[in-house]
């Protein structure tokens, strides 16, 4: 028996925003989260918006299993169409038992609220609803999710807003903000969370990217291969995933 293909949600006027976050968190489910090791989908993080959105189309005429990273992407996807929601990726590093372990959900923000779609073994580390006041209460939430089951979080990334334009060639940018809040008291965290986050409502970051990092890299350093080079920073990013 073929396993029936869940339907893409459509967007529909007559919906509220919560309403459509939560037909495409549903939508994720109905796809299920991947147990089984292997990855389906390819994702490069340096890949232009364009290319990775063209993952996402696949992934919805696949309608295989994903994980965190893929659900990220997917719910840009998604959400394209609503220049009222602003996206954008949040990632954690947490510790437990003496290993590191790496998540990433797609941070919401929409009419003065914070929120998040995603996907997680654990169903309290994906999706929250778009009910908090501020950016650092959404991360505090998930923190206070993680200790439930004794991951103590070490490292939050937070970054930009993810353009509307599904055709662009810029990449997402994964990490404008980087806390290590391990080593910071909770008002230092707030207090560095609510100014990056009224920079971003604001539209003052620009990604770190745009100070062309490329040629910081090869400055110096001409006589190496050429393609060598042009592979280097993609497969720094590949091995920055797998960690």
């Amino acid at each position: 028996v073929q396993p029936s293909v869940p339907p893409v949600p459509n967007y529909k006027l007559s919906m509220s925003i919560p309403e459509w976050l939560q037909a495409i968190q549903t939508y994720m489910k109905m796809l299920q989260y991947n147990h089984t090791g292997t990855q389906f989908f390819e994702i490069r993080k340096s890949r232009p918006l364009s290319g990775l959105m063209e993952t996402a189309r696949e992934m919805t005429r696949e309608s295989l299993p994903i994980k965190c990273l893929e659900a990220v992407i997917l719910g840009i996807y998604l959400t394209n169409g609503q220049p009222s929601v602003e996206r954008f990726p949040i990632s954690f590093k947490t510790h437990f038992s003496g290993n590191y372990f790496h998540h990433v959900v797609l941070g919401i923000y929409c009419n003065g609220r914070y929120g998040s779609l995603g996907m997680s073994r654990r169903s309290d580390l994906m999706d929250k609803p778009l009910t908090y006041r501020t950016l650092s209460d959404l991360i505090f939430e998930f923190e206070d999710s993680y200790k439930k089951y004794l991951h103590s979080v070490k490292k939050v990334k937070i970054g930009l807003y993810v353009p509307h334009e599904p055709h662009s060639f810029q990449p997402i940018e994964w990490k404008q903000l980087v806390l290590n809040i391990s080593k910071m008291m909770r008002t230092e965290v707030r207090k560095e969370l609510e100014k990056f986050a009224r920079d971003m409502r604001m539209k003052i970051l620009k990604p770190s990217s745009a100070h062309s990092p490329a040629k910081e890299r090869s400055r110096g350093k001409s006589l190496s291969p050429r393609r060598r080079q042009a592979t280097s920073p993609q497969r720094r990013a590949c091995r920055r995933d797998k960690s």
